[in-house]
């Protein structure tokens, strides 16, 4: 022990040890007693919130059958523009049949049949005559897809939509058949294309919807093996390396070029529509003696419903026709009464949706997918881009020769043959000498996110299979991609069909009455949609490393569904499908609430606009979140301060206290707001005079068109 240390007595220490205990006692204590007392203060916020929540949910009750009345007269534009649709689809066969211009209505089967029959009794196949009527059928098949696409589900029986997929299948089918016979007819006279260089056969011809490269091997050079075909502005179009053994033989190569895909299956359309069930809010209250009755009104207002359907005015029941049938039965309100209020009046607008959309809408169902083989291209997972290349290795037909003054040509019946070739590389110390080597100068029309999966077709099992090709090189810079095959095959070039899925944001904002424009954010790039009346238009598709993409889609108003074709075939797919929830990683909603936010969203887009929030991750299944803020302004930027977070599920719509910045999610609702049944009506208390004013003057035609864009792209679920 040193000299200055003091030795502390065992009193001192026992005293030490009682003044450090009463000290934790008393800390303790004060601890307890401010988590009482903040228990007590949350309990009385929770308390003061609990009675403005009800208070202002028994002001919502009293006012709920005036607001569900007047929203049901807004929505009337819905019914409208299903009108309009309607008479413009027999303004159109009208105009058709007046016309008398000698195309068939593809929609009558014997127009169509006779149309057929006499095409493929022509002997005319020469390549201009071909190509030229090959476009004519082109617009058939466009238009029997876009009738069935978009006509309402009601109007249109399974039975019609099976036999115009019939049609549409027998079009392509001797579309390529006239093809054939036009590629027979130039081989024939394959000497007369003899190249002064080469002195074989080397033809281009490139129109709008196919690019036909031919070559023929007249001079059977064994040191010739690469040829690259170039069109007549000098640009390369695309190319092939003959494998050795075939550089001796009577043979001739076709790259034909479809700038469509004839080949994938058709995705079958829905037989029946999706189901809308209820919120489980709802039906948790509803009790087990008024399930009966409620199951018996409901059966009873659906049958008379379908009673008026059956009459021709169906096509024009309102949404006042359904509540009506309803009401009669509902003398006195429930808490679950507005929601199978909701229920009937999604249930008509679900039928007049057309069947592209309701089969969007549809979920899958597991039993339905079919278990691929190995090397099998899953067509829910992945799309085709670009159209299909047809890569044949054809027998080269015997070729005119001079003899004393006379022009001799044997002629054979045998139509246009392909010449049997596998690649036998086990066989062979060189693959590159056997295998078949192809070069594809990819088309400024379409994008390519990421390198494409390139797919041939068996036709035997009819599905795309990824086997027997390798050595792929793909330049993105250069739009062109080159590999090898073990033979000669039809190919197309895939990619994932949701690359562009979860989106990263999304907006819609008004720029004038009846204008709007629709933005969403992906992975890879921004796409910017132009609403106006009943037209829409892709403004621009922009990516970082090419600044704007799909300049021939730029400037051309089309419909909704027609823009949605567009984009797809372009491989810009922001539009999911029956089996994308399987692919992507969604934030599930409840599908009614989901539809009926569309829906009043698109009835005052004229004057709000609308974006994507990062609360709605976070606000369960049955509460769609957004943020909102009225925009008259045609040229001016909405500022961050300017929005505000709603929030709404079928039953109510409300304005939140949060905001994009807070640090966690409240349902709590805006201090000096109130709920609402709508959300037009929540919107309308903050709303300026010229901003409803606006609202109750828009065009119907706009309304519809906002609204399938919303419920094409489901941006609540898939961002």
């Amino acid at each position: 022990m040193s000299a200055g240390t003091k030795k502390i007595s065992k009193a001192e220490r026992m005293r030490m040890l009682r003044e450090e205990e009463e000290r934790r006692l008393l800390e303790e204590e004060q601890a307890r007693l401010r988590a009482e007392q903040e228990q007590a203060v949350k309990a009385e916020k929770e308390r003061i919130e609990r009675e403005k929540t009800e208070h202002l949910e028994a002001k919502d009750q009293e006012r709920r059958g005036e607001e569900l009345a007047e929203i049901s007269e807004l929505e009337e534009s819905f019914l409208l523009a299903s009108q309009w649709k309607l008479k413009s689809r027999a303004l159109a066969k009208w105009e058709h049949y007046t016309c008398c211009d000698g195309s068939p209505d593809p929609t009558v089967l014997q127009e169509i049949n006779t149309f057929m029959s006499l095409w493929l009794e022509e002997t005319q196949n020469d390549t201009t005559t071909v190509v030229e009527k090959g476009s004519k059928v082109l617009e058939l098949i466009t238009k029997l897809e876009m009738y069935v696409l978009e006509t309402p589900f009601d109007e249109l029986s399974f039975s019609e939509v099976i036999q115009y997929q019939e049609t549409i299948v027998l079009l392509q089918s001797m579309l390529h058949l006239k093809y054939n016979q036009a590629t027979e007819h130039l081989l024939k006279q394959a000497s007369s294309y003899g190249e002064s260089e080469s002195g074989n056969m080397e033809l281009v011809v490139k129109e709008k919807d196919i690019t036909l490269c031919l070559w023929a091997n007249l001079k059977k050079n064994a040191r010739f093996r690469n040829q690259l075909f170039y069109d007549k502005d000098k640009q390369p179009c695309h190319g092939f390396e003959l494998p050795k053994p075939l550089t001796t033989c009577d043979v001739a190569v076709r790259i034909l070029h479809t700038r469509y895909d004839h080949l994938s299956p058709f995705h079958d359309f829905p037989k029946e529509l999706p189901k809308l069930d209820l919120p489980s809010t709802v039906t948790e209250v509803t009790q087990s003696s008024n399930q009966t009755e409620i199951q018996t009104e409901d059966r009873e207002t659906l049958k008379d419903v379908s009673e008026i359907k059956t009459d021709a005015s169906a096509r024009t029941m309102t949404i006042s026709d359904v509540f009506s049938y309803s009401e009669r039965r509902r003398s006195s309100s429930s808490r679950g009464s507005g929601s199978r209020e909701d229920h009937y009046k999604s249930s008509f607008f679900l039928r007049s949706t057309s069947r592209a959309h309701v089969s969007a809408l549809r979920l899958f169902d597991i039993s339905e997918l079919d278990i691929l083989e190995d090397y099998t291209v899953d067509l829910h997972q992945f799309m085709s881009v670009g159209g299909v290349y047809h890569c044949n290795l054809l027998k080269l037909p015997p070729q005119a020769k001079q003899v004393k003054g006379w022009t001799i040509v044997e002629v054979l019946d045998t139509g246009l043959e392909t010449y049997p070739y596998t690649a036998a590389c086990e066989d062979s110390e060189d693959n590159s000498a056997v295998t078949v080597g192809i070069t594809i100068h990819l088309s400024d029309s379409v994008i390519y996110f990421e390198e494409p999966l390139i797919a041939r077709w068996d036709n035997q099992g009819r599905h795309w299979r990824t086997d027997d090709i390798g050595e792929v090189n793909y330049s993105m810079k250069g739009k062109e991609i080159s590999f090898r095959m073990n033979g000669f095959f039809t190919i197309t070039l895939l990619q994932d069909a949701h690359l562009n899925m979860p989106y990263q944001a999304w907006e819609l904002q008004p720029v004038g009455p009846d204008k709007a424009v629709f933005t969403i954010l992906t992975t890879f790039a921004e796409v910017q949609i132009h609403i106006k009346d009943n037209q829409c238009m892709i403004y621009s598709v922009a990516t970082i490393e090419d600044s704007d993409l799909l300049m021939g889609l730029r400037d051309k108003w089309m419909s909704p569904m027609a823009l949605m074709m567009a984009l797809k075939r372009a491989g810009m797919n922001i539009f999911p499908a029956e089996y994308s929830s399987k692919y992507v990683s969604v934030n599930k909603k409840t599908f009614l609430a989901e539809m009926m936010v569309y829906q009043q969203m698109s009835l005052v887009a004229t004057s709000f606009a609308f974006g994507w929030s990062k609360w709605n991750l976070k606000s369960g299944e049955n509460n769609l979140v957004f943020k909102a803020c009225e925009h008259l302004s045609e040229e001016e930027q909405i500022q961050e301060e300017e929005w505000a977070l709603y929030m709404f599920n079928s039953q109510r719509a409300q304005k939140l206290a949060i905001d994009e910045e807070s640090d966690v999610f409240s349902k709590n609702i805006a201090e000096g707001s109130e709920f609402h049944s709508t959300l037009y009506h929540l919107l309308k208390d903050t709303g300026s005079k010229d901003a409803m004013d606006r609202v109750r003057q828009s065009n119907y035609l706009f309304i519809d068109a906002v609204y399938q864009l919303l419920l094409a792209t489901r941006v609540l679920t898939y961002s």
